[in-house]
């Protein structure tokens, strides 16, 4: 994977976090930067983790699946795409009370929900040459800048922006997964 890839699959698996993030802005009274930040670094630490954990499992079968491993990549990021896609038109429960912070574990919860998609990206990353530490970490500052600039614009743009973000970030997972596919089906 280029730098361009790697980016723009950054950018795509911090899309459903920053609607998250945006739905968490929108849900507080008044968010402060600090809060914003301390929701960032979550979303991000968790982000950076969960693809490393879906490359090592998907590491330890690559051995088993070398000839399809370039249609593994294109169906999980067609499909994981196509969910973002698809929850981006789904409406969302509104919040009735705003609170000034989001407790620790909320935001625990919320960033490991919104990184299953980074596992199963990473489960796909093992059949391909790529360093997923730089992948890694790639995601991680996109989802923790992503998210940050959210909670701050929750409050300001409400949840259409969120929807939005979403089903572009489906979008681009669906293209990262042609653009494999192509490279591969060119390259043979």
């Amino acid at each position: 994977m280029n730098i361009t890839a790697i980016s723009l699959l950054a950018f795509a698996m911090s899309t459903d976090a920053f609607a998250a993030a945006i739905g968490k802005g929108t849900a507080l009274l008044k968010p402060r930067w600090s809060e914003a930040l301390r929701t960032g670094a979550i979303f991000g630490v968790i982000e950076a983790i969960t693809p490393v954990i879906g490359w090592a499992l998907g590491s330890a079968a690559s051995d088993y699946v070398k000839a399809w491993d370039h249609w593994i990549a294109f169906v999980m990021l067609l499909l994981l795409g196509g969910h973002m896609l698809i929850g981006a038109f789904r409406p969302e429960a509104q919040a009735v009370e705003k609170p000034r912070r989001h407790g620790f574990w909320l935001l625990v919860a919320t960033g490991f929900a919104t990184s299953i998609d980074a596992m199963a990206v990473g489960v796909g990353l093992a059949f391909l040459d790529v360093n997923i530490v730089t992948v890694a970490l790639a995601i991680g500052l996109a989802t923790f800048t992503m998210v940050t600039l959210g909670v701050m614009l929750g409050r300001v743009l409400g949840n259409v922006v969120g929807s939005w973000a979403e089903g572009l970030g489906g979008i681009l997972l669906m293209g990262i997964g042609a653009l494999i596919l192509m490279e591969h089906l060119n390259a043979a």
